[in-house]
């Protein structure tokens, strides 16, 4: 079964970096679209980056130029690379992954019928 483990949250200054780890197993990496995804309590999950079957990335307006995301095939390894943080970033951070749709995009994958990590905590302070 598909399982997602996620690493690397932690507390910062605001202007700090982090950079989260999601160890993937259970399926054939390269073929599912995978993404990042945050919540804070009383909100809505929301899509902060995914990265698709064919290297396609897209990424929130509010963390566009501040975020990267990428992934590592061989080492079944989806990673965050955050900088430049704000305290508006503070949230619990998911990994996500859906296997590929081609009638779908990977962000409406994901939502759909994507499966999740727990969570790993990012909190930035001013």
């Amino acid at each position: 079964r598909v399982q997602l483990v996620e690493s690397g949250g932690g507390s910062v200054q605001a202007g700090g970096s982090l950079r989260l780890s999601c160890a993937a197993s259970g399926y054939v990496f390269s073929s599912y679209c995978m993404g990042w995804f945050r919540q804070t309590p009383g909100k809505e999950r929301e899509g902060v980056a995914v990265i698709d079957t064919d290297g396609s990335t897209t990424y929130a307006v509010s963390v566009k130029g501040r975020i990267t995301i990428s992934k590592d095939n061989a080492e079944n390894t989806l990673y965050l690379q955050m900088n430049s943080l704000n305290p508006e970033d503070t949230a619990m951070y998911y990994c996500a992954a859906a296997p590929y749709e081609p009638r779908l995009t990977c962000i409406q994958a994901l939502r759909g019928f994507g499966n999740w990590g727990q969570g790993t905590k990012v909190t930035v302070s001013s």
